[in-house]
């Protein structure tokens, strides 16, 4: 089966190859008992040559057999720093995987045990779009003075076109520190994929306004924008979001609050702007995890992130009251599209000699992302 067969949506995969075999039929089944098992087994024969990284957001059967887990620059970064071996099992999505492949080193292989497991927020900006607006942009004289700062939810692709115009990436913990650095080197940024960790940074982090953001739609001739509008503009946000974090509500923060007595509201900045500014606390994944762990006994946090997280510290912290900020369940679908069959398959394979799902990033696209993100970590 042809990878775009496994894309969901129609993923356009703009500049990245993959290479590798599709699991389809091969799978064991989830129902099986001997699963755990079999992975302790695959896990215990692959020893140090293989390395598992499992992001906070998968499932806890997958975190389980995790060497590392953090969050996708940290994972990333992990691969890095752990040369001698030999493959890398990235239990994420495909932006995580493509960035674990540019950091490590030509000899490491890095595997997405399903090919399918894909982030909705890096597919709203392709390469061929993210061009276009800078063909656009260049057209009315104002690409010279923007910066691009691109979130590491992102595509190889878009990272290496950041690299290239003189841009850097962000994570959601330093996107302020990335932003002031931009303001330095230009007048105006360009800010992809995510509109609301952009907005989020430049409004409440840096002090603009509302008014000095605007947002640009690819769908739409000119972002859907005036040339004044994008003259006026300070910082440029690209019409992407997550699924997950988008969906939570001003009402959703008002409804816990009243319903718990006591609750504070602690989100991640993928949120909207409205409910951003109303939380008690706002941080990336790594900040939820240590303020709610550094809380005292008998805090109430209600949580606006990832599902599994969120069910995860509640389980391992049972001395606090911890909610899903939303009264409706909802799994990332494409986190969660990782599970013990799928790496249960993919280090079976390994065990048996054979090499699937490697997600490689092609030679000029790896320098331009690498180059992007060393701008990153000079900050």
């Amino acid at each position: 089966m042809a990878l775009t067969d496994l894309l969901l949506m129609g993923r356009e995969r703009d500049l990245t190859s993959e290479r590798g075999v599709s699991c389809a039929g091969e799978l064991p089944a989830a129902s099986d008992p001997d699963l755990v098992e079999r992975a302790r087994a695959a896990r215990s024969a692959l020893g140090s040559k293989v390395m598992i990284l499992g992001h906070h957001y998968q499932r806890d059967e997958v975190i389980e057999f995790a060497d590392i887990t953090g969050d996708s620059f940290k994972l990333a970064q992990a691969a890095a720093e752990n040369p001698q071996a030999e493959y890398i099992i990235f239990c994420g999505v495909h932006f995580m995987a493509e960035s674990a492949d540019v950091l490590t080193t030509a000899n490491q292989k890095v595997i997405l045990p399903d090919l399918a497991a894909g982030c909705s927020m890096a597919d709203m900006a392709s390469a061929n779009q993210v061009d276009d607006c800078w063909n656009q942009l260049a057209k009315i004289g104002i690409a010279a003075k923007t910066i691009p700062v691109t979130y590491m939810n992102s595509s190889a692709a878009i990272k290496s076109f950041t690299g290239k115009n003189g841009g850097t990436i962000c994570t959601s913990s330093n996107a302020k520190s990335a932003m002031e650095w931009a303001f330095t080197q230009g007048e105006k940024i360009l800010f992809l994929p995510d509109q609301h960790l952009g907005r989020n940074t430049a409004v409440l982090s840096m002090g603009l306004s509302l008014a000095d953001c605007v947002v640009w739609n690819p769908w739409k001739p000119m972002g859907g924008l005036t040339e004044a509008e994008l003259r006026a503009a300070k910082v440029i946000l690209w019409r992407g979001h997550c699924s997950v974090h988008g969906r939570f509500s001003a009402q959703n923060v008002a409804d816990v609050r009243e319903r718990v007595p006591g609750v504070k509201v602690l989100v991640h900045p993928e949120c909207q702007h409205e409910v951003v500014s109303i939380a008690d606390v706002v941080g990336s994944t790594e900040k939820i995890i240590q303020t709610v762990a550094n809380s005292p006994a008998g805090s109430k946090w209600a949580i606006g992130t990832e599902l599994n997280l969120v069910q995860r510290l509640s389980r391992t912290m049972p001395d606090k009251e911890i909610l899903f900020l939303d009264k409706t369940v909802c799994y990332c679908s494409t986190m969660n599209r990782i599970d013990l069959p799928h790496l249960v398959w993919a280090m079976e394979s390994l065990v048996q000699g054979q090499l699937v799902n490697q997600i490689i990033v092609p030679e000029d696209v790896r320098k331009y992302s690498k180059l992007a993100l060393e701008r990153m970590l000079a900050l």
